[in-house]
């Protein structure tokens, strides 16, 4: 399967009412396509792989706010 179809299949998964090791495990595959579409970035320039670490790269957060907890903020 190609990279951005990784990408985009890994944009549509639903992430609510995973466990905590499903969030890990998406965490983790999250940052491995990242770092992957990163690669192909650096040799082509294209805008759609900037985009696509993008997308992904604001799931990532929203799985990891969760996966820490929100700090209490005073």
């Amino acid at each position: 399967m190609d990279l951005l179809e990784e990408a985009a299949e890994f944009e549509k998964a639903k992430m609510s009412h995973m466990s905590t090791s499903d969030r890990v495990h998406a965490s983790r595959e999250a940052k491995r396509l990242v770092l992957a579409i990163n690669e192909m970035y650096k040799k082509t320039k294209d805008e759609k792989l900037m985009d696509a670490m993008k997308r992904i790269t604001a799931k990532k957060k929203k799985i990891e706010v969760r996966l820490k907890g929100r700090s209490e903020i005073s």
